[in-house]
């Protein structure tokens, strides 16, 4: 199956013309990474099939797919010179260090059942974000699947971003 044969079948992201600050997610500190993609998620899966958890006929198989070219790079950066200096990392570092984690969260409180994926574009990311759905719908892994792409703000006044799309394999459902 190529990208081009994918449906649609909701959108969502973040910010959004009325959205100020990041989300807050429970059990996650200090960076808007993790907080970005739930939040993406939630907006793009609420569209397509309002409120979670979803029962197993409601989703099928759908797949969760982060895609980022930095990763969460601010609890990197904080991890990194906390080290440097001596001290001590939070325990809910070694927990949210990882996209999988947040990946994880989003999957279970949908009740998504299908494969969890992280990638690190190196060319586009949507394209390449899109192109992972299309080989796990096409090798039946998945009915469905989720993509979002999160990228933090690395210059002062750029705003951190999360793009997030729901497709399936057909015609929409």
């Amino acid at each position: 199956m190529n990208v081009a044969e994918l449906s649609v079948l909701a959108e969502a992201r973040w910010p959004e013309p009325d959205d100020r600050d990041p989300p807050q997610l429970p059990g996650y500190v200090l960076s808007s990474f993790s907080p970005l993609v739930a939040e993406a998620a939630d907006r793009c899966l609420r569209r397509f099939h309002g409120e979670p958890p979803l029962t197993p006929n409601a989703c099928g198989t759908t797949a969760m797919i982060v895609v980022t070219a930095s990763g969460d790079a601010v609890s990197a950066n904080h991890v990194a010179r906390t080290v440097d200096a001596g001290g001590r990392i939070g325990p809910l570092f070694f927990f949210q260090s990882v996209p999988n984690s947040v990946a994880g969260h989003v999957a279970a409180r949908w009740g998504l059942a299908g494969p969890v994926v992280c990638l690190c574009p190196i060319g586009d990311p949507m394209s390449e974000g899109l192109s992972a759905a299309a080989l796990l719908i096409e090798d039946g892994d998945a009915d469905a699947a989720l993509v979002v792409l999160v990228e933090q703000s690395g210059v002062d006044g750029e705003r951190s971003s999360a793009a997030a799309v729901l497709v399936s394999g057909g015609s929409k459902q």
